[in-house]
């Protein structure tokens, strides 16, 4: 079996278990265990056979057996627990994806004397090993001295071994514990080790790995990387192995419990907004590189003179905006609105430097898989700091980019590597430009901390998300990791999270209006129409019936929209909704009515008159449209849209002239394929031949139009052309020359 073949005959080994469906999850086990070839494995699907055949048996003779869902249960979990260690030894096997090359290609994987080495790396960082290194620095090795560096390599190593543990032994969860708790050990090496055990238990499920995380969140008051990183674990992992969850309710109470706690209830919402706010990075990525980029491109060999650099940042101008940015930006519509929404997407804790440091992940620093997760801190030993003054200037960097709450720390090392060996002057130059942005934004931060604690929590963890974004989209071997940032992100539909999100609508309504403002409207109508269930507003079903609508669902769009009706919310809109809904679900009588309700409640409303003569029209009353339009066309006589309408309707209303008339001016103005075929037919019928043939050739050739196409459009139109005394036996003729016309 391939690695893929492995993979996907689990996961529906998992499907069904998860839906109690054992006798086919039994059957596709061992076609996986006949693969594995262990012996212990067939045993264990024996015993596990047997004893659901006898449960099934008690159960179809009726035996009551007081103990059969707990001994039902235990064989749910026992089925997932097997099908875990068989997938586990095939991978290690056969899998050549880096995870188990690396698994495979590790000497002396797994630590021995687990407990005596932890306490060794505590003491460490005791007052008996601090003096050892303060020692070291004394002497003139400054960041990059062995006894340092032998530190650093000692978490990898740890690192590594709980990555590649399957399940956690009992002896080690307690040095562990103490591991976490420990005031001695560096956040930054906590952190990479929640990391591990994140990816540990995302390779392989445990239960004591889940109670690890959920015990770094509870107990780490005073190590907020810590904990942050626990949460967003626990969140990766519990939604990965969501099918299994009912089955193990220590883990999901445990999760409730916490839920209940002070402060939780915010966290994890900042959390899953962050996840969710992952999945508009690509976009974002898409708007700088082939918008807002090129652009600048263009403008950039004038702008130094134009804005008059040298002397932009003279006192009392700094807050006001250059009055000359409108002339640098005439040739570039719409740049200013790019960057302006830049900024705002900034300000909200988007991805907006993925772009910037994606080419920037090939240093060798980046070879070391534990430097994806690693925070960013300046005692580093892999930065090598000197004495001289150019590492006076690094130092300097490093903690201006220490203090940074908008660059990652995986960007955060880009950046320092990129910019170490560039010329001094230009080193201290971008420091101090960093520098004075970051004092800005730290202002703001605290400002924000104290009006709405918990922001230092929120920047943390979506820094770390950024990191972990980064690692599976941009790390070499990203293929051989299920990426987390493909999947819908729906915690909210999740066993683990939908019991306990519903306890308080707020959270659940937050989560639904992120997704309603970012166009998520699939997922933003799932949780609007939970909550309307429980409690009907105008406001829900108007927001239930735009998400149908932006998806094309017009009939459940409609329902919702008719239901709103009862609660006199934002009338005129409402009624517009429903009678849009009409016209798509090709009903112009319905939604003819409703727009004149509109009409009667707001006259003024030239959108609203241009739709009932879009009504009539359908209708095939082109007198009654073509009244609409004209009014239209009286009170905005700048309005070139109502053109096009006018000229149509005129065709079709018999009134060759007029729609001459019009039709000339969308041509004389900026006219697309349709207007110059429209002529054409208006001069047929006028009995202009030639002409008739010279504007069907022009549609052709001074647009994208297609021969095929213009065919197409042209006999959809041909019963129109028939109606204005066109004879049906010209009509190929016609078409013959205009393929002659087209070759000249």
């Amino acid at each position: 079996m391939t690695e893929k073949e492995i993979r996907n005959t689990y996961n529906e080994i998992c499907r069904f278990i998860s839906e109690r469906s054992l006798k086919i999850a039994f059957d596709l086990l061992e076609k996986l265990i006949a693969e594995a070839n262990v012996g212990q494995f067939r045993d264990q699907h024996l015993n596990l056979k047997q004893t659901y055949h006898y449960m099934l048996q008690y159960t179809v003779e009726g035996i009551k057996d007081p103990e059969r869902q707990k001994i039902y249960r235990n064989l749910i979990v026992s089925t997932f627990e097997l099908s875990d260690k068989v997938v586990e030894s095939l991978l290690s096997k056969y899998s050549a994806s880096f995870e188990y090359e690396k698994k495979r290609g590790l000497p002396n994987l797994y630590i021995n004397g687990f407990d005596e080495y932890l306490k060794k790396l505590e003491n460490l960082y005791t007052e008996k090993g601090l003096q050892a290194l303060i020692k070291e620095t004394a002497s003139g090795d400054r960041g990059g001295g062995k006894l340092q560096a032998g530190q650093h390599q000692s978490f990898f190593v740890l690192f590594y071994h709980i990555w590649f543990r399957d399940t956690l032994p009992d002896y080690e969860l307690e040095p562990l514990r103490n591991l976490f708790m420990s005031k001695h050990i560096p956040t930054h090496y906590k952190a990479i080790i929640i990391t591990s055990l994140t990816f540990s238990l995302f390779r392989f499920f445990d239960e004591n790995k889940f109670a690890l995380l959920f015990e770094v969140y509870e107990t780490g008051n005073e190590d907020e990387e810590a904990r942050q990183r626990a949460l967003v674990g626990l969140l990766i992992n519990l939604y990965y192995y969501d099918l299994r969850m009912p089955f193990y309710p220590e883990i999901t109470g445990r999760l409730k419990i916490l839920y209940e706690g002070p402060g939780f209830k915010n966290n994890l919402e900042k959390v899953i907004l962050q996840f969710i706010r992952s999945k508009e990075t690509e976009k974002i990525r898409r708007m700088i590189t082939d918008e807002i980029l090129p652009e600048m491109i263009k403008i950039s060999p004038n702008i130094r003179n134009k804005l008059n650099i040298e002397n932009l940042m003279d006192e009392g101008s700094i807050e006001d905006k250059n009055p000359e940015w409108e002339e640098i930006f005439k040739d570039s519509p719409g740049i200013m609105d790019k960057m302006e929404e830049f900024a705002k997407l900034q300000m909200e804790g988007a991805d907006v430097f993925l772009s910037s440091f994606s080419m920037l992940k090939n240093f060798p620093f980046f070879g070391e898989l534990a430097n994806w997760f690693m925070p960013f801190f300046k005692e580093n030993p892999e930065m090598r700091i000197d004495s001289g003054a150019s590492g006076k200037t690094n130092q300097k960097f490093i903690e201006t980019l220490m203090h940074s709450p908008v660059l990652c720390n995986s960007d955060k090392y880009s950046f320092f590597l990129s910019i170490r060996n560039i010329p001094e002057e230009n080193k201290e130059m971008i420091a101090n430009a960093i520098k004075a942005e970051m004092d800005q934004f730290n202002e703001l931060e605290k400002e924000e901390e104290l009006i709405a604690p918990g922001k230092k929590g929120e920047i943390i963890s979506n820094q770390y998300i950024q990191d972990l974004y980064r690692f599976f989209k941009l790390h070499p071997h990203k293929g051989s990791f299920e990426d987390i940032f493909s999947w819908r992100l729906n915690f909210h539909d999740k066993n683990s999270f939908r019991n306990i999100l519903r306890e308080d609508v707020k959270v659940l309504r937050n989560i639904a209006e992120y997704y309603f403002k970012k166009n998520y409207f699939t997922e933003a109508s799932a949780i609007f129409e939970s909550l309307n269930s429980a409690n009907t507003s105008g406001e829900l079903l108007q927001k239930i019936g735009y998400c149908y609508q932006k998806g094309g669902n017009y009939e459940k769009a409609l329902d919702a929209y008719l239901k709103a009706e009862l609660f006199d919310l934002n009338k005129v809109w409402n009624l517009k909704k429903i009678a849009l809904c009409y016209r798509n679900l090709k009903n112009p009588q319905k939604a003819l009515e409703y727009y004149m309700q509109a009409s009667q409640l707001d006259d003024k409303n030239l959108n609203t008159q241009i739709s009932i003569g879009y009504c009539y029209f359908d209708l095939t009353q082109y007198e009654e449209a073509l009244k609409c339009f004209f009014k239209v066309e009286y009170l905005s006589p700048g309005n070139k849209k109502v053109w096009r309408p006018i000229a149509w309707c005129s065709f079709l209303a018999g009134k060759l002239k007029q729609a001459e008339k019009y039709c000339k001016k969308l041509i004389e103005d900026t006219p697309n394929k349709y207007d110059l075929m429209n002529m054409g037919h208006i001069q047929w019928s006028l009995g202009n031949r030639k002409k008739a043939l010279d504007f069907y050739k022009r549609s052709i050739k001074e647009s994208d139009f297609s021969e095929a196409e213009f065919i197409a459009a042209f006999e959809e139109d041909l019963q129109h052309l028939l109606k204005q005394g066109i004879d049906a036996e010209d009509v190929p003729i016609m078409l013959d020359q205009l393929r002659y016309f087209l070759e000249e």
